[in-house]
């Protein structure tokens, strides 16, 4: 099932490894195309070759094969049909959202202790609120990502060098890049046509969205705004300016969806000081800045924009939750924290002015906690830290183990 050229990606193959053969339902989420079938099938692979034994049903509800499998009772009576009576059986389901009423299926199979539950979906709301509130805790979460610089220059075959990185940040991570040539007519129109089964299938389908002249508006303006604060009424008095009448609670609604289709992620404020987080004021970055850039263009102009927009993904990829800092007038741009322990980084794209060092480091000296500081910029950097607050170059920072 897996083909010979597919390629590992431990990060999250080690991420599900404790858990395999465990009573617990594996849920792989994240945007289309990022990789979630294959490692599927990798997994699929590893145990057969740990259990010869192992029944494996696999169900792909994008294949017409199993279009017979339309909701709770189709899906627990395929698998139980199906199922080994002798051995373990390993059960694989691919986008299963396009199942009704899924988890009612998946809290009866969980009763089976012989059965091993994997399921892949490309919704955040379903499964983090179904499958986590409606099992009881009985479930884990890993999310899926486009691939990292790191896994970009295995997948290409490139070496690490500040061109290598320049078609990362123009191309993006989703791995099938890896079949086509790095030509930005070839990549942008495949980005293109993926952005449209997203926003078709993921969006204007699932919640029957009517304005489809806005949503395609709504994210062209996400796509030049990359890192700025707006909130929902921000938005919407600017498309009013625009000519483009939509109220506020609108345009919250339809962010929404392209959030819970991880087409952009939104990150919320957190008040350092006051410890707890802003109601409103949010800042949006691409899930993938390939399909930003085939939508809004790779513009010189964009480059700091583009910059923190990698920083944060790469952030999301090593585990940690990300939320901007507000610190009375200043602002750190990312507050990253994973098992307890935060660091607080600042993104610029050059530190050649001293106006830039003085804000960017400045900020960061401001915050009186021992956590790492970092201000992460394109220009390579190799001296001293500013009261232990360490500058580092993008491609350094992409390629830390954080």
């Amino acid at each position: 099932m897996v083909s010979p050229h597919s390629i590992p990606r431990p990060i999250y193959l080690d991420r599900v490894a404790p858990f395999i053969g465990k009573n617990l339902i594996k849920v792989f989420i994240g945007q289309r195309r990022v990789g979630k079938s294959y490692l599927l099938f990798q997994l699929i692979e590893q145990i057969t070759r740990q259990d010869a034994d192992a029944k494996i049903i696999y169900i792909n509800k994008e294949d017409l094969r199993f279009a017979g499998i339309k909701n709770a009772d189709d899906l627990n009576n395929y698998v139980l049909q199906n199922k080994s009576h002798q051995h373990k059986t390993y059960v694989f389901i691919d986008e299963i959202q396009d199942i009704e009423n899924f988890e009612a299926a998946l809290r009866s199979l969980l009763l089976d202790e012989a059965l091993d539950l994997y399921c892949t979906g490309s919704n955040a709301n379903l499964l983090s609120g179904d499958v986590a509130g409606q099992l009881s805790g009985r479930s884990i979460e890993i999310n899926v990502y486009s691939l990292s610089y790191e896994e970009f220059l295995v997948f290409h075959q490139l070496e690490d060098n500040n061109e290598s990185l320049d078609k990362y940040l123009k191309y993006g991570g989703l791995p099938y890049l890896k079949h086509l040539p790095l030509e930005d007519d070839v990549i942008f129109e495949y980005l293109k046509n993926i952005y449209s089964t997203i926003v078709f299938r993921d969006v204007i389908n699932r919640y029957a969205v009517r304005n489809t002249v806005f949503l395609e508006q709504l994210v062209f303006f996400l796509a030049s705004n990359i890192g700025s604060i707006f909130s929902a009424k921000k938005i919407s008095d600017f498309l009013k300016s625009q000519k483009v009448n939509i109220a506020a609670n609108q345009v919250q609604l339809y962010i929404q969806h392209l959030t819970n289709a991880f087409l952009i992620h939104q990150v919320k404020r957190y008040d350092i000081e006051g410890k707890r987080l802003f109601e409103i004021g949010e800042k949006y970055y691409f899930e993938n800045l390939g399909i930003r850039n085939a939508l809004w263009g790779y513009r010189p102009e964009d480059r700091g924009k583009i910059l923190e927009n990698a920083v944060y993904n790469y952030l999301l990829i090593r585990g940690y939750t990300v939320e901007v800092g507000v610190l009375g007038n200043n602002e750190i741009d990312f507050i990253a924290e994973k098992k307890g322990e935060k660091m607080y980084i600042q993104v610029a794209l050059s530190l050649y002015e001293e106006k830039t060092i003085e804000r960017e480091f400045g900020n960061l000296q401001k915050i009186k906690d021992n956590y790492p500081k970092i201000v992460v910029t394109m220009d390579a950097f190799s001296g001293n830290s500013i009261e232990g607050i360490v500058a580092m170059d993008l491609r350094s920072f992409l390629t830390h183990s954080w």
